[in-house]
């Protein structure tokens, strides 16, 4: 199989060069890349690719500039993404779902001045609107437009390049910034990320020594490169590790997917709890059997997930956690036929070789305490408005995730800092609240939070896609599973659909702001 022990010396690359030694170790001519349009590239021709609009990237912009990235997961972004660090330009990828108001926010921290994009994604993806919005901080640059412009000699010389890629790749430090990417937002307003080359390079390593990957398989990724998770595990890992990978521009086509993923012959799939859910309720026949497993991130794995799969196709699913600020992956299950590979259910399994951790005690909270982590995957630090950046304190990066770990090393989730609510001096997990829920009514979605109480302090309001949820049927499983009564949310509001993300998690921007309103309307009638 493929997996080894982690070798931090192999940390300290570029990713241009990761990228390099991929291809000199698998060879030049391997297979390397695909997505839906079915083009397949080889390592040789992503190099080439790379040098020849890296090549008309350079000529438009400076040295060690942050170049905004507007692109799906697929062929062209990878080129884009690679073409941008062989000059010497920094890659800002940009989350195309989170509206121009965040978009021109994220650009202005991180000092981008120009956006690489493409009409045919404008087009497809209905984005006129938001490019118009976008044109009036920031140029727009159009790839079809440049590429037009990649004559014979700068394909000639692409190829030249190729052969001697160390003499013209333009030099820089496996410190220096290899990616700036943005937080989710799950919570709150998105923050700028700056990773090196080689925290990006450290996590690859760091899986790569944790989960054992045969060298032949397939790779099958739907998610975003603007998300830490779809660049780095979905893409990053097999393309650095001599793996092919299939790139899909979207996650949720749910029926297309598994039968891309029968087509490309996959192995491995990175997904979500949600959208892998969808991948098999939607999949005809034994589509999904040629997948060894699933790695599933961004959100608790539900019982009702793993059953569905291990039934229809015998896949085992893994579940892992990262954060953007850790490139992303942080700990995760092994599969059970791995030597010395164990795949806890209801864990996120084991933290990664090179890992460090502080757990803090948080006041109120009696079940869990605060990860700290440290680590050569940990990012340098976050963009400050000035266009500075803020470093971590002696290279320690507070989660903000509250977590129990056993003796054996498996780490549990059991919530964030600010996913507690305070009732009547209790403090009361809100994933809890949501995993009741989904007890309950295990097919559909659930999203808690709270609200200010006169009374209580903080009251918890969840809001639920099942058509016949209330509050008394939480109660009543909460009676007969001795769950504690003061987590059962006393509001229970019906929605059409809960608000998710461009990568899956759950909108609790605007989950709060729609409960919000609906009490607002039901005190004022």
């Amino acid at each position: 199989m493929g997996q080894r022990t982690f070798d931090v010396a192999r940390t300290r690359i570029t990713l241009f060069d990761a990228l390099l030694r991929a291809r000199a170790e698998a060879g030049g001519k391997t297979k390397i890349l695909e997505d839906h349009d079915r083009k397949v590239l080889t390592y040789d021709d992503l190099v080439r690719a790379a040098f020849a609009l890296g090549g008309k990237i350079k000529a438009f912009t400076a040295p060690k500039e942050h170049v905004g990235v507007l692109l799906p997961s697929g062929v062209g972004a990878v080129v884009v993404f690679f073409a941008l660090h062989a000059v010497g330009r920094v890659p800002v990828m940009l989350n195309f779902t989170a509206g121009a108001a965040n978009i021109k926010g994220a650009c202005k921290a991180a000092g981008v001045k120009r956006i690489l994009t493409a009409h045919k994604f404008v087009e497809v993806g209905k984005l006129e609107h938001l490019v118009d919005e976008l044109k009036s901080g920031v140029t727009l640059t159009f790839l079809e437009e440049v590429r037009e412009k990649v004559h014979l000699g700068d394909k000639l010389g692409a190829l030249v390049k190729g052969f001697l890629p160390k003499t013209f790749r333009a030099p820089a430090s496996p410190d220096d910034p290899g990616v700036i990417l943005f937080t989710s937002g799950s919570f709150g307003a998105p923050k700028g990320a700056v990773l090196s080359h080689a925290n990006i390079v450290a996590n690859v390593e760091q899986v790569l020594a944790h989960v054992d990957f045969a060298p032949d398989w397939v790779f099958f990724n739907p998610l975003p490169m603007f998300h830490c998770y779809g660049l780095t595990g979905g893409t990053l890992l097999p393309l650095l590790t001599g793996r092919k990978v299939f790139l899909y521009p979207s996650p949720l086509h749910f029926k297309e997917i598994p039968q891309l993923i029968a087509e490309c012959g996959a192995n491995i799939l990175f997904a979500t709890d949600t959208f892998a859910h969808q991948y098999a309720r939607s999949a005809k026949g034994d589509s999904l059997k040629c997948l060894k497993f699933c790695v599933l991130g961004a959100e608790k794995v539900k019982p009702e997930t793993r059953e569905l799969f291990q039934r229809r196709f015998g896949v085992e699913l893994l579940e892992g956690y990262g954060a953007t600020e850790a490139s992303p992956v942080i700990a995760v299950n092994q599969p059970k036929g791995q030597p010395g590979g164990s795949n806890v259910h209801g864990t996120v399994g084991r933290l990664l070789p090179g890992m460090e951790t502080r757990l803090d005690d948080v006041p109120g909270i009696s079940e869990g305490k605060k990860l700290v982590v440290r680590g050569p995957n940990v990012m340098r630090g976050y963009l400050l408005a000035d266009g500075g950046m803020e470093e971590l304190e002696d290279g320690w990066h507070d989660t903000g995730d509250v977590v129990a770990i056993d003796d054996q090393g498996f780490v549990t989730i059991v919530g964030r800092v600010k996913r507690f609510a305070k009732i009547g001096g209790e403090m009361v997990s809100l994933n809890q609240v949501e995993g009741f829920a989904s007890a309950v009514w295990p097919e559909h979605r659930h999203a808690a939070v709270s609200l200010p109480d006169p009374r209580k302090g903080e009251r918890v309001v969840l809001l639920s896609d099942a058509p016949d949820a209330d509050s008394a049927k939480i109660l009543e499983w909460a009676h007969k599973n001795g769950a504690p009564e003061i987590a059962v949310p006393k509001k229970v509001l019906k929605v059409a659909e809960i608000p998710v993300l461009g990568t899956g998690k759950t909108d609790y921007v605007t989950v709060q702001r729609m409960a919000e309103e609906a009490l607002k309307l039901q005190d004022a009638a």
